[in-house]
């Protein structure tokens, strides 16, 4: 009976651990740094936020809204999966995204969750109700000082589910329309990266892996959607020839109920002239 005891309380401990660090927001900084950046924006941030899925972190996202606040962002960029399709609750997710607008621009891009919820115009509508600029294979213009650079953003490839995934990344990227200027690519899922470097864009944000969603201390994350098994872009910066893309961790899960060794994140980039 007491070994039972025993192992009860520590079941009960770990799980309260795992538990506990689910609800943990973790800050990741990185720089960037490019000869092309317009100087107006070097020292500028941006703060990224991705795959919340629902998740809800202090009351009222009370302690995410914290730590986006703390970091001082110059613009916030949601790189889809705000909502979970399988426990869809857009209003949840709006309690976040009131607060950010209040913060700073808003830019967002859909996940594979908002368009499998079959609620993308519900919730890009609500959205731009907002404020937030939506990028639907579009792409706008970041002034500051007299200088731009480009912010663009492409669906998700479900969006068009009779067509290869890649052929549907490629003409997303088509319709944004993307000059030569320096641009920074909202696009969710990071196994795609080597087709956004063919646009030459200087930086990508994605997300979509979850970190792996369990991360094996040494080797890295256990299994990704769009992936598999010991995904290779989980977390951090790639670059593909003159290419980079900051992928995140993210916040929250989907498939699996919860993630281990795994802090959700929300990344904060500082842009640099080189």
């Amino acid at each position: 009976m007491k070994k039972l005891a025993v192992f009860i309380l520590l079941v009960l401990l770990v799980w309260s651990g795992i538990w506990y660090s689910n609800k943990s927001v973790q800050t990741t900084e990185y720089t960037v740094a490019s000869e092309e950046l317009p100087e107006a924006f070097n020292g500028s941030k941006i703060v990224q936020v991705s795959d919340l899925h629902n998740a809800t972190f202090g009351r009222n996202q009370s302690s995410l809204i914290e730590k986006v606040e703390a970091a001082d962002p110059d613009a916030i960029f949601l790189t889809g999966d705000l909502v979970d399709s399988n426990r869809y609750d857009l209003e949840a997710s709006l309690v976040l995204v009131d607060a950010l607008v209040e913060m700073s621009n808003v830019y967002f891009v859909t996940g594979n969750h908002e368009v499998a919820s079959n609620q993308v115009e519900e919730i890009t509508a609500a959205l731009q109700q907002r404020g937030v600029n939506v990028l639907a294979d579009d792409s706008v213009e970041w002034e500051r000082d007299g200088e731009s650079i480009q912010i663009a953003g492409i669906d998700d490839p479900l969006m068009e589910p009779d067509i290869h995934e890649e052929e549907a990344t490629r003409q997303s990227l088509d319709r944004a329309q993307m000059t030569d200027d320096f641009t920074l690519l909202l696009a969710h899922r990071p196994e795609h990266f080597p087709i956004y470097a063919e646009d030459r864009v200087d930086v990508v944000f994605s997300g979509h892996a979850h970190g792996g969603q369990i991360r094996i201390p040494g080797l890295g994350g256990l299994i990704s959607p769009g992936q598999g098994w010991f995904p290779k872009v989980t977390e951090g910066i790639f670059e593909v020839d003159q290419s980079q893309m900051i992928v995140s961790r993210g916040l929250g899960n989907s498939t699996f109920p919860v993630r281990i060794f795994n802090l959700p994140e929300i990344v904060v980039v500082t842009l640099e002239k080189e």
